[in-house]
């Protein structure tokens, strides 16, 4: 009866372990078995991910997610639903890695693992060419501001930024501007289409990231224009679904290596002129 119950207390402790083991490596174990790494990012990012003439998802972002794939053997995939369904979590296996800029929050730490952080970048104040009334982000208040939907632009014009960093206390910055009137846009590339049209017609301004800022201003043929230094700096991290330490740990792995071998670099210095990779 002992020896019977000693077996059973063991079998059911290998069970036990099996089920933790398959859990603990559910996402790079089905990586491995479909031989294809599925990256999930935004649209209309650019520099960072963005459509092309030829239809093709491309960018930094892009790139990084390709060579981790290469650098696992697999076959890559890029899948771009809105950014409100990529930072709500609970992916439930449709996606493996969102290396897709995305800046940590307390609240999409509650749905998703934020792995390491990859670069950092400000964020700026737009205007059209033709505004005058705007020269600091002080002379935001009473405005009409777009920004993109769901993002720490919103909260930073709402005044609610906070950045938080893994590991590290948080940090409020500074919001030296009155109310403004946030215009919420499901795209970056709406929000400034809007700004182009003229001056105050939708928007008054616009607050980005400066890289991104920077690639459309050189793009609208004299329509718009930075006018102000650095609101804020953003930590960018790479964010994947809860419970998959393994998968975690191959990522930092991969992104160390590629730090290390200058790969990082390299794709910086492609898509943004210059190296904005955070050491791993």
């Amino acid at each position: 009866m002992k020896l019977k119950n000693a077996t059973k207390l063991v079998v059911g402790g290998l069970l036990a372990s099996m089920i933790s083991t398959a859990h603990a490596g559910e996402t790079l174990d089905r990586i491995m078995k479909n031989k294809v790494l599925v990256e999930v990012t935004d649209q209309a990012y650019p520099p960072f991910s963005y459509i092309d003439d030829k239809g093709e998802v491309v960018g930094f972002d892009v790139d990084i997610a390709r060579e981790v794939a290469k650098r696992l053997g697999v076959e890559f995939k890029v899948e771009t639903p809105s950014w409100e369904i990529i930072t709500a979590g609970n992916w439930k296996g449709r996606w493996d890695v969102c290396i897709c800029s995305m800046s940590p929050t307390a609240e999409r730490a509650k749905v998703l693992t934020f792995v390491n952080e990859y670069y950092g970048a400000p964020a700026v104040v737009a205007v059209n060419s033709d505004n005058t009334t705007i020269k600091s982000v002080k002379d935001l208040g009473g405005k009409n501001v777009g920004t993109q939907g769901g993002t720490p632009y919103e909260k930073y014009l709402q005044k609610e930024l906070v950045i938080e960093v893994p590991g590290k206390e948080p940090v409020k910055p500074e919001f030296p501007f009155g109310d403004v009137t946030v215009k919420p846009y499901d795209t970056e590339d709406f929000a400034f289409q809007d700004l182009g049209l003229g001056d105050g017609k939708r928007l008054d301004a616009a607050v980005a990231g400066y890289l991104t800022v920077a690639e459309r201003v050189k793009k609208s043929g004299g329509k718009l224009k930075i006018v102000d230094d650095t609101l804020f700096t953003e930590p960018l991290w790479v964010a994947v679904d809860k419970g998959d330490p393994e998968w975690e740990a191959k990522i930092k792995e991969i992104f160390k290596a590629m730090y290390d071998d200058g790969t990082l670099k390299t794709i910086s210095e492609k898509w943004v002129g210059r190296d904005i990779s955070a050491k791993q």
